[in-house]
């Protein structure tokens, strides 16, 4: 259906102007002032900005972890996100311990099938790579369109691999052109603080925080660094929690390094002091790496406008806090008198773009190009997207939201599409809002209300990375 956006602001990173953008079969097909062409569909963007869809890169749909499972799967989880304005995200799949790839890779496919409302694409979390499987991480890049790798320095026993194999997996992507993502907590200290904490009788949330120091966030964050930089890669480094982190990675920018970093709204407005006092609703802010002290998130804002960090996602991955909301099995509670049992994660897909908007925009000054190249083209870029995703051109999917900075709105559990029972940021209020969002072409949401369709979401073969 032929749909022309008339008389709205259209802000990419590096442009804001004024324009009519004109969309055919999915595709943005001409831009340009007072357009004279016949449409379907007109929308008037008076008075509002016209920004490209926003672009989530670390999302946990359905991911077993602890004993259960993220209470998002591809049906609600990429609903509630395109009413935030994200129209595209990418997950993970889980190679499991003795299984290859390709079957993790289709276990996924599975899960989103015919569930996703909008696109979405798939990194591999691997958790061992014995030589005969670097071919499959070829097969991947090559034909699959997986074009990127995590690994954990943390969980031992689940998700740890050694410095071996995170070397052996760097060097592999230096010859097929993929792109290494790391969670950088040095796993094997904290193993071991975990359990001295325990044996002290000490088992309420906020001990999660001190049992995982900045400190373990920052010799990790350099020690994978140091790595990529002998395997001559590039390396995002994914959820950035601390300033101590965050300074390794100016650090090798400085140097000319290609290391890349990404932090999460919860460690731009949530605090340590949210949950210190040891009660049981600290469950709600128990994610890795931590929460930090309040004093710390302003160095991230400000990395965040210097460029010392690339990006900002969400790491979505939510946990009821109470047995049986809307079916669910027990998450949270699981976690009750022992605080290395509760589920690490945080629901936040939805209200990415709120959140940036408001502390950035509003509260700190930053230009919109500043937010639409954190929310949307720097992720497209580094996830091989651009320019399909990430931009508003022609030739570009036509995934757009009209940004409406006039339009409030207040976060809450009581309305958001997140399927979870509490949200971190509950009450606070916001300036701005998407007024209307589209997925190639299509609106999805219009205000506060889904007229997408559950299954309309592409899986997304993506490209090697482009971030310079």
């Amino acid at each position: 259906m032929p749909t022309l956006i008339k008389n709205g602001r259209i802000i990419t990173a590096e442009q804001d102007y004024s324009a009519d953008i004109y969309i055919e079969r999915e595709t943005v097909t001409t831009i340009g002032k007072d357009l004279n062409v016949q449409a379907d569909k007109t929308i008037d963007a008076s008075g509002k900005y016209v920004i490209p869809g926003g672009i989530d890169v670390h999302t946990h749909m359905d991911l077993p972890f602890g004993g259960t499972a993220s209470s998002d799967d591809f049906e609600t989880g990429t609903i509630a996100a395109a009413h935030g304005g994200t129209t595209c995200i990418v997950d993970f799949a889980v190679q499991s311990k003795g299984t290859s790839m390709r079957h993790a890779l289709d276990t996924w496919l599975r899960k989103s099938e015919g569930k996703a409302a909008v696109d979405f694409g798939l990194h591999m979390i691997l958790t061992e790579l014995p030589d005969d499987w670097l071919p499959e991480m070829d097969a991947l890049v090559k034909h699959e369109g997986v074009t990127s790798f995590k690994m954990f320095t943390a969980y031992p026993g689940v998700f740890m691999v050694d410095d071996a194999t995170i070397f052996k997996a760097m060097k592999r992507t230096a010859d097929n052109g993929g792109l290494i993502c790391m969670h950088a907590e040095n796993g094997g200290v904290i193993d071991l603080l975990v359990k001295k904490m325990l044996a002290e009788g000490k088992t309420t949330p906020n001990v999660h925080a001190l049992s995982r120091p900045a400190t373990a966030e920052q010799e990790a964050t350099h020690r994978v660094i140091a790595l990529s930089e002998m395997a001559g890669v590039p390396v995002y480094v994914v959820h950035v929690s601390s300033h101590l982190a965050m300074e390794q990675i100016r650090e090798a920018r400085g140097r000319g390094l290609p290391t890349y970093g990404e932090t999460c709204p919860q460690y731009l407005y949530l605090a340590y002091e949210d949950y210190a006092d040891g009660s049981f609703e600290g469950a709600k802010y128990i994610c890795s790496p931590p929460i930090r002290e309040r004093e710390n998130q302003e160095f991230l804002w400000k990395a965040l406008k210097g460029d010392d960090l690339q990006a900002v996602s969400t790491d979505h991955c939510p946990f009821c806090m109470k047995e049986g909301y809307k079916g669910l099995p027990k998450q949270k509670e699981l976690g009750k008198g022992d605080f290395s049992k509760i589920p690490n994660g945080l629901p936040g897909v939805e209200n990415r773009l709120h959140l940036l908007y408001e502390g950035g925009v509003v509260k700190r000054g930053w230009s919109m190009n500043r937010f639409v190249q954190l929310v949307s083209t720097a992720p497209a870029k580094l996830m091989g997207l651009f320019p399909r995703k990430g931009t508003v051109a022609v030739g570009s999917d036509a995934d757009i939201v009209i940004w409406d900075p006039k339009r409030p709105h207040t976060i809450s559990a009581n309305s958001h599409f997140m399927r979870v029972d509490y949200n971190p940021y509950e009450s606070m209020t916001v300036s701005g809002s998407p007024a209307l969002v589209l997925s190639r072409g299509k609106v999805v949401f219009d205000g506060d209300k889904f007229v997408g369709k559950s299954g309309d979401g592409q899986f997304l073969r993506r490209g090697q990375y482009n971030l310079v």
